[in-house]
């Protein structure tokens, strides 16, 4: 029987990521916004049975969280290498992880699931084009950061069973508020549930002139805002 998703409770700090990791080049590796994501995962009632899709897999931290958890999962990215390294770790880890090919607008497996988690490409690139292939395809979210996020946002109430939770994490260099009211007007209840600043990594340093020209960040900023949104359908 499925076990429905009910509202969050607090749970000590556990590990984020799988003990053994493969991501393989041009997969995106857990960092920081990966544990803020896994430990809203762990905050959520996940057990035997409950259905979780992981969307943008990455290396499948995520998926391997869930699972470990109990919660049967499927992974979805549109990257090969993604998926070979998300049916890697879930192997290594002996975990049972349904890894599928496919894009956020055609490709999402028919659910409904009581939890979608989410850490989608987030940050603002000079090209209004998404890469197709190299890393880049791992966090750049075009020219405002939300071609992607705005994807999960349309996508993930569909999937959703009524009274089931989207845990996505992004930066609010793309519009915290914008995403509060797409997932409102789909018919979801949303709320920033964890806020963290973290120094600029690499990518963030090597766009900061690109970034303070938009506006974006200021002249004196060296850390980057990020969020984890809950957001339950209604």
């Amino acid at each position: 029987m499925t076990t429905h998703t009910r509202s969050p409770m607090p749970t000590p700090a556990r590990p984020a990521r799988p003990a053994r990791l493969v991501a393989l080049p041009g997969v995106y590796a857990p960092q920081y916004d990966t544990e803020m994501l896994a430990r809203a995962l762990y905050r959520e009632r996940i057990g035997d049975g409950t259905s979780v899709l992981d969307l943008g897999t990455g290396s499948g931290a995520l998926a391997v969280t869930a699972a470990r958890q109990g919660a049967r999962v499927t992974a979805l990215d549109i990257s090969w290498r993604a998926v070979l390294s998300t049916w890697l770790n879930a192997r290594l880890s002996r975990q049972s992880v349904t890894v599928r090919r496919g894009d956020m607008t055609t490709g999402v497996p028919a659910g409904p699931y009581d939890v979608v988690v989410s850490n989608p490409p987030y940050v603002p690139s000079p090209s209004p084009l998404l890469p197709r292939r190299g890393p880049a395809r791992a966090w750049d979210g075009g020219p405002v950061g939300r071609a992607v996020v705005d994807r999960v946002c349309d996508a993930a109430p569909d999937a959703l069973r009524v009274g089931g939770v989207l845990l996505m994490v992004h930066s609010a260099l793309c519009d915290v508020d914008a995403s509060l009211e797409r997932l409102a007007s789909r018919g979801m209840e949303p709320a920033v549930v964890e806020r963290e600043f973290i120094p600029f990594g690499p990518v963030m340093r090597s766009r900061e002139t690109w970034l303070r020209r938009r506006n974006l960040i200021g002249e004196d900023e060296t850390c980057e805002e990020l969020v984890v949104i809950r957001a339950e359908r209604r």
